[in-house]
């Protein structure tokens, strides 16, 4: 990088499964993960947002991290940077926090090492050290991703012509996606995973469709993880019914939760935000759009002083 060169990188949040789709399901929100990108002889993380000032400000960084094993991938050596970093993603949320920072760190790897990698490229990466494509894939894409990890090779099909509101009710405490998943089951009974299966597949069709009635019966009828994380987040039924009765056509569980997305027909998502803040007023409401464009990198230059 020259000395008078920044990178700016932006990465969308995701929320994942929408019911059924487990693992393989992600949409992108319009809310950012912001990395400014400085040259500098060593790294240095300052933090822009409150939330994130627990994080180390060293090499020990996750976005850090996750560049310098980019980076030593592909046969190069990243360099130290001084990265300004600023979210709206909610932190253990459920909102793909993780990530996006993931997904930050690949693109600062191959901005900066000039790698040259293509967005198939980064999705297997991200796909790999995330565990599952479904967030990664919307962080990276934009839009509706469905994807599968098959072995090392990752695979998705990518929408961005869908439309309808999204509302995400977004509770005070955090949970953990490792304590939200060691209350699922190690094994499904095969009859069961036809079933759980053929829902996800109808999710999808009805989507793609614009059947939105039907997809929110399919969000409520998932059986891979809402019946055994319910009583992780009690305020899940809740929400599910208040957000019914103020028009919304589905409701699920944000990836492994707490935090959890309300669906609702185009035009209407800011009425269902408004009544969601009346009657749960402990939680924070968000009236939400899809991201349709993924992460993206630019490059601006500034005037140096010496």
């Amino acid at each position: 990088m020259r000395e008078d060169e920044k990178l700016v990188i932006k990465v969308p949040a995701s929320t994942a499964n929408l019911g059924p789709g487990f693992d393989s399901i992600g949409l992108a929100l319009n809310l950012y993960l912001t990395v400014e990108v400085f040259p500098g002889s060593e790294w240095k993380v300052v933090y822009l947002t409150n939330e994130l000032h627990d994080f180390p400000e060293d090499e020990s960084n996750f976005i850090c991290a996750t560049a310098i094993k980019t980076a030593a991938k592909y046969g190069k050596e990243m360099p130290g940077c001084h990265l300004r970093v600023s979210s709206e993603i909610p932190l253990a949320r459920g909102m793909g926090s993780s990530a996006a920072a993931i997904v930050a760190g690949i693109e600062l790897a191959d901005s900066v090492c000039q790698l040259g990698l293509s967005k198939q490229e980064k999705f297997e990466l991200a796909s790999q050290l995330e565990g599952h494509p479904d967030n990664a894939g919307a962080s990276l894409f934009g839009g509706l991703v469905i994807g599968c990890l098959n072995g090392g090779e990752a695979n998705a099909a990518v929408f961005n012509d869908i439309y309808f509101d999204i509302v995400a009710v977004v509770p005070k405490e955090e949970l953990l996606t490792e304590a939200s998943r060691q209350v699922l089951p190690e094994l499904l009974d095969f009859k069961e995973a036809v079933a759980a299966g053929a829902i996800s597949n109808v999710l999808i069709a009805a989507l793609l469709s614009g059947n939105w009635q039907l997809a929110g019966k399919m969000m409520a009828a998932d059986r891979y993880h809402h019946p055994y994380r319910r009583k992780l987040v009690p305020h899940l039924s809740r929400i599910e019914a208040i957000a019914a009765e103020s028009g919304a056509f589905g409701t699920a569980l944000s990836g492994a939760g707490p935090a959890v997305i309300c669906f609702v027909e185009r035009g209407k998502g800011d009425k269902l935000a408004s009544s969601l803040r009346k009657q749960i007023p402990d939680m924070d409401v968000l009236s939400l759009e899809m991201d349709r464009t993924g992460s993206n990198v630019e490059t601006e230059y500034y005037q140096v002083y010496k």
